[in-house]
């Protein structure tokens, strides 16, 4: 029996021992790898609108943002996604209620007019979002549907409550 609880105990120390060799000899590679991470990080999101070109120079790209744009409302709303699957869509997946091809940056929504142009700050930003599609019926008109461009992408980005901005123009 003392045999046996010698061992436990022999056991629980060296086990201790191990994890106190792991914290201070690993621990700060973890910090020091998780802060060059973190900086990498905040570098891509700092170049997010920046591409290279020809292996080493920086163009920026043409954003969204307009500085003239006006903000008729703002309106809470739940959003979802969508892409063009036959159990997502109609019998024409990839054309849109307003005629128009899908793509990136439309939206489905019930009540507002097509061509509406809208911009949900708090998930892209200034990235502007056009209505150019339809919801089931059933659908409120505080429910905005975002096209993706595959299924899994929808489905990952699943139901997010938030505002929009729905802009004048």
């Amino acid at each position: 029996m003392k045999d046996c609880l010698k061992r436990r105990i022999f056991t629980a120390l060296n086990f201790l021992a191990v994890l106190v060799f792991l914290g201070i000899f690993e621990f700060p590679h973890f910090i020091e790898s998780r802060t060059q991470m973190d900086e990498a990080d905040l570098i891509l999101q700092e170049l997010s609108g920046l591409v290279t070109f020809q292996g080493n120079t920086l163009v920026a790209l043409q954003s969204s943002f307009d500085s003239n744009v006006k903000v008729a409302r703002t309106i809470q709303a739940v959003v979802t996604a969508y892409s063009s699957t036959a159990a997502e869509t109609d019998e024409t997946p990839f054309i849109t209620a307003s005629g128009k091809q899908v793509k990136d940056g439309i939206v489905a929504n019930n009540g507002l007019p097509l061509g509406t142009k809208i911009r949900m700050p708090e998930l892209y930003g200034d990235k502007i979002f056009v209505v150019e599609d339809r919801m089931s019926w059933q659908k409120s008109n505080y429910h905005f549907d975002v096209w993706f461009s595959s299924y899994w992408e929808a489905k990952n980005f699943g139901a997010k409550r938030t505002y929009i901005e729905v802009l004048k123009g």
